[in-house]
């Protein structure tokens, strides 16, 4: 049974679980996301490789019997995908924006194309971590101490993330790459292979969050089954203003939204289901409408150069 399914009846235990299992998958795709504007790249490939990991998870899974060789599977699949979206973007200098479209495009198909012979199988989920005595305490045990693997690697990858573009020398060159890449490269640095690199940990990253559907969430595969996550995953980085710690915040902000329409109709509401499953995606066109407004008049925070070709002087 998938945390989803365990997490369906309404007390504050269960609103919480379903909660943190909503924003895994939109934390660690706006975290790899987050590297990649930070390095001047703007991916909007994300919803592609995002199920392209859910389907090439699911099959790692299915075969090889674990949950870990579904996860791998899932980073793989993002890694090659963000490669094709390096070479368009970065190797022939595409527009960014075509580019990341084109992705989408390209993984919703070829996704189905992989997924089409395991609809309707099911896998074990990802297990929780069970600690005698710290998992069953009230209310916090399950929460703090009863978490599959997917939750903590999140959050350990937003520390990680964090730590490297505040306390480290890479981290402060490749925001640097991200502000003024005329300037990093007049000065030695590799642009193009620090941007190669920050998109292929941002498909690692959006891979892993598709992988975490299937393998937790929901322990089986549909077609189109991110639902606009890598979407959301791409609001949300602006949401957060480029910032780690905003992230993880927004992240379950957006979750707690998007699991509304689970308890919504648990409790019996009278809201058109329609109305409550469309709350992620109105949530963040009036965050971005917000954010817009506040921009004009303190400035973007973004990457000064995102978004931007950079084709190194001969």
């Amino acid at each position: 049974m998938g945390l989803l399914e365990a997490a369906m009846t309404v007390s504050p235990e269960a609103v919480i679980l379903s909660i943190l299992a909503a924003s895994t998958p939109l934390l660690l795709a706006a975290a790899g996301e987050l590297i990649a504007e930070r390095a001047g790249v703007l991916n909007l490939g994300l919803e592609g490789m995002m199920i392209m990991g859910a389907a090439c998870g699911f099959a790692g899974a299915y075969f090889a019997g674990s949950v870990i060789a579904g996860a791998l599977a899932g980073i793989l699949a993002g890694v090659l995908m963000s490669a094709l979206f390096a070479v368009l973007a970065l190797g022939l200098a595409v527009n960014q924006v075509a580019a990341g479209l084109a992705l989408t495009i390209f993984g919703a198909g070829l996704s189905g194309l992989i997924g089409a012979g395991f609809v309707g199988e099911r896998i074990e989920a990802a297990p929780h971590l069970d600690l005698p005595l710290l998992t069953g305490l009230p209310f916090a045990g399950r929460i703090v101490f009863g978490q599959d693997g997917f939750v903590y690697a999140s959050l350990a990858l937003m520390a990680g993330i964090w730590w490297f573009l505040h306390r480290t020398r890479a981290g402060l060159i490749l925001r640097a790459v991200g502000d003024n890449p005329a300037s990093a490269h007049a000065l030695g640095y590799p642009v193009l292979r620090i941007r190669t690199l920050a998109v292929l940990f941002g498909g690692a990253c959006a891979g892993l969050g598709g992988a975490y559907l299937p393998l937790a969430y929901t322990p089986f595969f549909t077609p189109g089954m991110t639902a606009g996550r890598g979407w959301i995953a791409l609001a949300l980085v602006v949401f957060a203003s480029w910032r780690p710690g905003r992230l993880v915040a927004g992240a379950w902000l957006f979750g707690a939204v998007s699991i509304l329409q689970l308890h919504a109709q648990a409790m019996g509401l009278p809201v058109a289901p329609q109305f409550v499953s469309a709350l992620p995606y109105l949530a963040t066109v009036a965050v971005l409408i917000a954010i817009s407004r506040r921009r004009g008049v303190k400035g973007s925070l973004a990457p000064a150069s995102l978004g931007m070709a950079f084709v190194p002087e001969r």
